[in-house]
């Protein structure tokens, strides 16, 4: 059962998109659009040769097709009357429109190119402008590549200076290592002066009275 509705389904995509057409009233005098399938049912309106109509459904058993116009209205048409493509004489109208506005839109270019010939001819106005704005630019791109060599010169200078900047800030460190090294060594040598002199202090302090007991001995051996 769900096959036959499938198919079904697909028939009626199918029939839809058969009849999703668009055709044109063919090259004769004014066609009556109807109400029903009949020749003899009530006119809706006249449709003029090469009223375009997209087509709803055909019955090929009447020969009638269900149309919709442009503006919604919907009828019957007679398949016989209707055409898909529209008629030679609606084309040759249409081409002759295309060929006209292309002319006119020719024509007003070649007006438009010729205004601007005149206008950049030497000497004219426009021709003046255009060249001191020129000059201008130029003279503009020529101070913004001045101003960007000066700015590259700074940034030179800059890291010239940083880099002095670094290398005098290691020196001074270095010498206050160099500076420090030899205030130690200097506060070892006082410290070693000190040393000897007072080994020395205490050396003399020995020797100096056993000097001063000989010399008083020896004087008492003489007296």
């Amino acid at each position: 059962m769900k096959k036959i509705y499938g198919l079904f389904f697909i028939f009626l995509i199918l029939s839809g998109s058969a009849f999703a057409q668009t055709v044109y009233v063919i090259d004769h005098l004014d066609l009556p659009l109807r109400n029903a399938e009949d020749s003899k049912s009530k006119i809706i309106k006249m449709l003029p040769a090469g009223t375009p109509m997209e087509v709803l459904s055909q019955n090929s058993s009447t020969g009638f097709s269900n149309v919709q116009l442009n503006d919604g209205t919907t009828g019957f048409m007679l398949i016989r009357h209707t055409s898909k493509e529209p008629p030679k004489r609606i084309q040759i109208e249409v081409a002759n429109q295309k060929l006209q506005a292309l002319q006119t839109e020719n024509a007003s270019l070649k007006t438009e190119l010729e205004n601007l010939k005149e206008r950049l001819t030497p000497g004219t106005t426009l021709e003046k402008s255009l060249a001191q704005e020129r000059d201008e630019l130029s003279l503009e791109l020529n101070e913004i590549k001045q101003a960007s060599a000066n700015i590259i010169q700074l940034k030179n200078q800059r890291d010239e200076l940083q880099e002095r900047v670094v290398n005098a800030e290691r020196d001074l460190q270095q010498l206050k290592l160099e500076n420090q090294a030899l205030t130690d060594s200097s506060n070892q040598d006082w410290f070693l002066y000190g040393g000897i002199l007072t080994i020395t202090g205490v050396i003399l302090g020995f020797i100096l009275p056993k000097l001063g007991w000989r010399r008083k001995s020896s004087w008492d051996n003489y007296g």
